[in-house]
């Protein structure tokens, strides 16, 4: 089923805030892409994971020091997904396709894989936000986790706002191992077609995640002095970390009280316009700490990176104040949770909400 957008619907809201950023560049003479505060923290991430790695390799420090260690790899893997790679796959990094390029090529040094995340992330779940059985996001756990009203419910669900955050630990195992290799030979990836790839990607797939496996488990059992059983609970706990943060910082972005989930007619309309359902499917967290910015590279950010993901996340403190502006002007939703713990319990009690089996399908609204 085709989704279709309603275009006529509040054509205003979207036609003033592209201009008013527009204005904004062009007015300051800044560049949409990075700047020196984005390319330090490029080399400040890579770096780090340079640093802890080699760490780990080569320093035979105690057990319990290589353990922290691993932890602190597994979040700064996290953290450079945020910050390098997810830029560079959207091609907002750089004007240049070749810079851009070369720095998705760290997102498959780090397990995953660019061009598959360009398809799911990119294309299917920038489009069809929110909207069960479009956007494959919305699958965390299926069986297990329940995330949107039109999703089954089972009896475990009823636990779910209990257990939900340990499952979010096995996202990057499950990327690392599962997830990729599914996702590339999927006929469909929610009911967008996803065939006819190049052949140079099915190169790619394999090449890279070998080049992971060989950095991330040969390496480390060839020259770390432990015992197979210390290094797999150093690899588990790696993964765990940057798991769990991983899905915290995209849960906290759309599954929470206020972000709705659309269901089309029959005939594939929503009635809304594309902007305005990013509007309604999207949230804001932490906006104003400079820690969370720095480290989510701007996803704290989520509502502007929706509508302006060709735009450096740099620039996304900034231009939040011309999204919101103009969002009140014309009526139009903008969810923000002012501290990652407000958005942290806005998620859990959402969670809760539809671990029940009697679900009201009225979306919860929050302040903006």
């Amino acid at each position: 089923m085709k989704i279709r957008f309603n275009g006529k619907k509040q054509p205003g809201f979207y036609a003033e805030v592209k201009q008013e950023v527009e204005n904004y560049f062009k007015n300051n003479n800044i560049s949409k892409n990075a700047n020196g505060a984005m390319v330090f923290k490029t080399v400040f991430f890579l770096g780090t994971l340079v640093a802890l790695y080699l760490m780990l390799l080569l320093g035979g420090f105690s057990w319990p020091t290589m353990l922290f260690l691993a932890i602190l790899l597994g979040m700064v893997q996290a953290f450079i997904g945020f910050n390098v790679c997810h830029d560079a796959i959207h091609g907002s990094y750089s004007s240049n396709s070749k810079v851009n390029n070369f720095l998705s090529l760290t997102f498959n040094l780090i397990g995953a894989n660019a061009y598959v995340w360009k398809i799911t992330h990119n294309q299917v779940h920038h489009t069809f936000t929110n909207i069960p059985g479009h956007d494959e996001d919305l699958d965390v756990a299926p069986g297990l986790v329940r995330v949107s009203p039109q999703d089954e419910h089972k009896p475990i669900m009823k636990y779910q706002h209990l257990y939900a955050f340990f499952l979010y630990g096995f996202a990057s195992l499950s990327w690392v191992f599962r997830k990729d290799y599914v996702k590339f030979f999927q006929k469909q990836i929610g009911h967008t077609a996803n065939t006819n790839h190049p052949k140079i990607e099915y190169f790619n797939l394999f090449f890279f995640k070998a080049v992971y496996y060989t950095l991330f488990i040969v390496f480390p059992l060839v020259f770390m002095d432990i015992t197979w059983w210390q290094f797999l609970i150093g690899f588990v706990a790696m993964h765990l970390a940057e798991g769990f943060v991983l899905g915290l910082v995209f849960q906290l972005a759309h599954v929470v009280e206020g972000t709705e989930f659309p269901e089309p007619d029959p005939e594939g309309r929503v009635d809304e316009s594309w902007a305005v359902h990013q509007m309604q499917t999207t949230a804001n967290f932490s906006t104003k700490s400079p820690v969370a910015t720095f480290l989510c590279g701007g996803l704290n950010f989520q509502v502007e990176h929706h509508l302006f993901a060709n735009i450096c996340h740099i620039h996304y403190p900034e231009i939040s104040k011309i999204v919101a502006r103009t969002a009140k002007k014309y009526g139009v939703p903008y969810h923000v949770n002012p501290t990652f713990l407000g958005a942290l319990a806005s998620h859990y009690k959402t969670l809760k909400r539809f671990g029940r089996k009697e679900l009201a399908l009225e979306p919860v609204r929050v302040r903006a």
